[in-house]
């Protein structure tokens, strides 16, 4: 029974009790790690605490019972494996205190290194490294660093002060330059710095340390910085973190020693060969963070080559072990290699589409799993326009194009004043030395980002991928002075306030604004590149998963268009149909004045002179609409918005109406206008007079836009066309509404096909509650359903779009209320479950039901899985997102088999 109350709380693993699968209990780089171990990598022995630990002290603000003496346990069992003891003066143990959740959050949470250094331990760091006072020094004064701003909160900046001003001494801008008194001077400054701070000496007990340490890593999980990159990356606020304490091992030791990140395919395009960055004696923050330019990965060979093999050889058997791109960090300590850490990478949307199809080419995945390894986000992002470059613009700057893609904007150097001017609708592009995780909120505002340090592996870098974010890193050429607010490049300045351009896939930086030209991925989709007869990678990749997509797929696409040109556009991008041709904007620009002389009319005779005028217009648009559709079905949403919103604002009106009668002028008809915006206003007129009610109001209105739409149906099939109109009535909420508009539609629909017999289906749009929790009734009325989620979300939260999102949603996002805005991704709770109310008992009144969707979510990646699951035919989306829903419909195939996906 003991044992197994063990089992039950057993909250500590060592790495050879762990593997891949278990990142739900023991985080990704846990997890990782045990695997590492079992398959005889060398890996620093040490232990994970689990997520069930940290979720346990963020609920009671308290070690779970039995915690602290697992750690003894596995710390003495560590102990006897390397023959130290944890800050013995003599030969000390030294740990890292790492976090590690399940999915990667690079640089959001805390790293503590060289835990159990104290001003005895120093000395024998010193001796045991062959009296190597600078590099234990070092080690000390970068313990106190990390400890003093990770766990007691001590401002970085004034360390980094403290550092700039050692090195000032020194009259150098390296600290590699400082010698070991320079270091003793250094934490003797660092000390006073946290005692300022803190109101004590930095603790001299490597346990208290310890303990200190792994509590701040747990703490670390809710710190602002890392709730905010969960809410951009939509990761659960419920999983915590792991801790991993991990025997260390120093890259520091002297030019012999090194540490570096490793890729085993470039992040940033895909392409095969050897990519990373490595620092001859340094840490492995000095990498991340950017501090100091990193070297290729290439030049490892030159300078260790025995450990340059060995690395190349882990990283083949990694990749196979994988299958897939794995990001590696290690370090050499005197000519012996050591993984730190390997996980699957991030890596860019064009990356991420290539390397899938490599990795079927090489037999390692199926194209079900490449289909899964890409999203609908990644694609978008592939169809981003790119730089139109000709001689007029040079480069200024070349850094290293570190995220692909093409932003121009307004220099700003803090994330606060990108943040700022995001919120006034400004592009901005946040430039700084070298990013930190502090910096996060004004990555998510800018455009685009540009350090003048770090690489490929920089915290600049890997957040940006991440993100779909542009960015330029290492763009050394670039002398940034943030107090300033300017920074200076090829004898010029650029201030605060100026434009520039970056190119995440060149690296190139350009002063101003560069014109743009469409992507190789949106001219594939629009038929002028051949993926068959091109060398261009991403191309022929992106063709290749879109093709096994479509053969997966159960939902069709179809698109939301109003015009025919749009139509043509959405047809070349794959779509299937039309599931929301709106009618309203077939009222606008010169047709205004028919629909002002359709309210103003007082008598039945007016009424019908502005609607057979208005009549062969709209028929015109239809016969547009249907040649491009040959062949596809076409949706008709008759007239939904009220009709006041066609005519002048009351206010603007009124005064206009005043200002002419004081001149003395002749305001009949302006006073008639007057007269009939005041009749019509409503103080919320989305609840009012629209859709189907104004139908059921204004005599003859619905009736001449479907004798409009089976006309030109009927014209278009005498013409050898094959038309497929569906008339969709909206903002039904009885059934009753929806008979009285198709019984009139049905004799309008016989009237006009005697001549030649054209299929026209009836139907409603499901975007009043009541619609869907009687959709049984309806059902015996319509033909189809199309769900208008935009408004069964307005009407089901009881927001208005137009007012809240500004209002009071930055708000809701902040405190989780919402991981995302209900108008972005289908609220699957409530409003998703009206849609499956409505589904399902749609179709059980009505077995051969059609059912679609045609508001945003119809585009959007996760609603587009949630309406498969739901049962709908189709999903309606703009032109430009066809491509995505595609994607994410044959993904939702592939991953109801249940992949692990998020």
């Amino acid at each position: 029974m003991a044992a197994q109350q063990t089992d039950e709380h057993k909250y500590v693993y060592d790495f050879s009790e762990g593997n891949k699968e278990l990142k739900d209990l023991l985080g990704g780089k846990g997890a990782n790690l045990a695997e590492m171990t079992n398959l005889g990598l060398p890996v620093p022995p040490g232990f994970t605490i689990t997520t069930e630990a940290c979720q346990a002290y963020l609920a009671t603000g308290r070690e779970p019972d039995g915690l602290a003496g697992q750690i003894e346990a596995h710390l003495e069992a560590l102990e006897r494996a390397m023959g130290k003891r944890l800050g013995d003066p003599q030969d000390p143990l030294l740990v890292s205190v790492r976090s590690g959740a399940k999915f990667s959050m690079p640089g959001m949470m805390e790293t503590v290194l060289n835990v159990g250094l104290n001003d005895q331990s120093v000395v024998g760091l010193s001796v045991q490294a062959g009296q190597n006072d600078r590099f234990a020094w070092d080690s000390y004064r970068r313990l106190i660093q990390m400890f003093g701003k990770t766990v007691c909160e001590v401002p970085g900046e004034e360390f980094e002060h403290a550092l700039d001003e050692a090195k000032s001494a020194k009259g150098t801008h390296d600290d590699l330059d400082l010698d070991a008194d320079d270091l003793r001077g250094l934490v003797d400054a660092y000390k006073k710095i946290f005692a300022k701070h803190t109101g004590r000496e930095f603790p001299q007990q490597p346990r208290e340390q310890l303990d200190l340490a792994i509590r701040a890593v747990f703490e670390s999980w809710n710190a602002e910085r890392a709730v905010l990159y969960r809410r951009q990356e939509r990761i659960p606020a419920d999983l915590g973190t792991a801790v991993n304490v991990v025997t260390m091992v120093f890259g520091n030791l002297g030019p012999d020693s090194g540490t570096g990140v490793a890729f085993t395919r470039d992040p940033g395009s895909g392409a095969q060969g050897i990519y990373g960055d490595y620092l001859a004696n340094a840490q492995g923050e000095d990498v991340v963070a950017g501090i100091r330019n990193t070297v290729g990965l290439q030049e490892l060979e030159q300078l260790d080559k025995s450990s340059y093999d060995e690395l190349l050889g882990i990283m083949a058997r990694l990749e196979e072990h994988y299958r897939d791109l794995c990001d590696i960090e290690f370090t050499i300590e005197r000519g012996k290699l050591w993984m730190l850490q390997t996980r699957v990478g991030k890596r860019t949307a064009a990356a991420a589409f290539v390397i899938a199809g490599q990795l079927v080419d090489e037999g390692l995945i199926d194209l079900d799993e490449a289909l899964h390894r890409v999203n609908g986000a990644q694609l978008a992002q592939l169809m981003f326009p790119r730089f139109q470059l000709d001689h007029e613009f040079e480069a200024v700057a070349t850094g290293i194009g570190a995220s692909p893609g093409a932003a121009s904007g307004t220099v700003v150097f803090t994330s606060a004043r990108a943040v700022e001017l995001a919120a006034e609708g400004k592009s901005v592009i946040l430039v700084r030395r070298e990013t930190n995780p502090d910096d996060l909120n004004g990555m998510i505002a800018a455009q685009g980002i540009l350090t003048s340090r770090g690489g490929k592996t920089s915290h600049a870098a890997v957040v940006a991928r991440g993100m779909g974010k542009t960015c330029v890193s290492g763009a050394d050429a670039i002398d940034v002075n943030v107090p300033a607010k300017r920074f200076t490049v090829a004898g010029q300045t650029v201030n605060e306030g100026d434009v520039v351009s970056i190119d995440g896939t060149t690296g190139k930086v350009y002063l101003g604004e560069v014109p743009v030209m469409p992507s190789e991925v949106v001219q594939y989709f629009e038929g002028s590149l051949d993926p068959e007869h091109i060398d261009n990678a991403l191309v022929r990749a992106v063709h290749r998963i879109m093709t096994h997509a479509d053969g997966k797929r159960r939902l069709a696409v179809r698109t939301n268009a109003d015009t025919g040109a749009d139509a043509a556009r959405a047809r070349r991008f794959g779509a299937e149909g039309i599931g929301l041709c709106r009618t309203e904007h077939m009222f606008l620009g010169d047709r205004r004045e028919l629909v002002e002389r359709l309210i103003l009319a007082r008598a039945a005779d007016e009424r019908e002179a502005a609607l057979e005028a208005l009549l062969p217009l709209q028929r015109a648009d239809f016969v547009e609409i249907f040649r491009e559709m040959d062949g596809l079905p076409v949706t008709v949403r008759l007239i939904d918005p009220p009709l006041h919103e066609f005519l002048p604002p009351l206010e603007q009106l009124a005064v206009n109406v005043a200002v002419a009668q004081e001149r003395g002028e002749d305001v009949a008809k302006e006073e008639a206008l007057l007269a009939a915006v005041r009749r019509m206003h409503e103080e919320n007129p989305m609840l009012g007079l629209r859709g189907v009610r104004l139908g059921l109001v204004i005599p003859g209105l619905f009736a001449m836009q479907v004798r409009a739409i089976v006309e030109a149906a009927v014209e278009c099939a005498q013409r050898g066309g094959d038309p497929k109109p569906e008339i969709m009535v909206p903002l039904v909420g009885a059934v009753q509404e929806l008979e009285t508009v198709r019984a009139e539609a049905e004799k309008i629909i016989e009237e006009v096909t005697r001549e030649k017999a054209v299929e026209v289906l009836i139907g409603t749009m499901i975007e009043v509650p009541r619609a869907a929790l009687t959709a049984g009734q309806i059902a015996e009325a319509a033909q189809f359903f199309s769900f208008g989620t935009n408004d069964l979300t307005q009407m089901g939260w009881g927001f208005s779009r137009d007012d809240v999102e500004g209002a009071f949603f930055w708000r809701y996002l902040e405190l989780g209320i919402f991981g995302i805005s209900p108008f972005e991704s289908i609220d699957r709770d409530g409003v998703g479950r009206l849609v499956r109310i409505a589904a399902e008992e749609g179709r059980a009144a009505r077995p051969g039901l059609k059912l679609g969707v045609c508001g945003e979510h119809g585009g959007d990646p996760d609603s587009v899985h949630f309406f498969h699951e739901v049962g709908l035919d189709y999903v309606s989306c703009s032109p430009f997102r066809v491509p995505v829903a595609r994607l994410e419909a044959g993904r939702a195939v592939v991953e109801t088999d249940g992949s692990d996906s998020r």
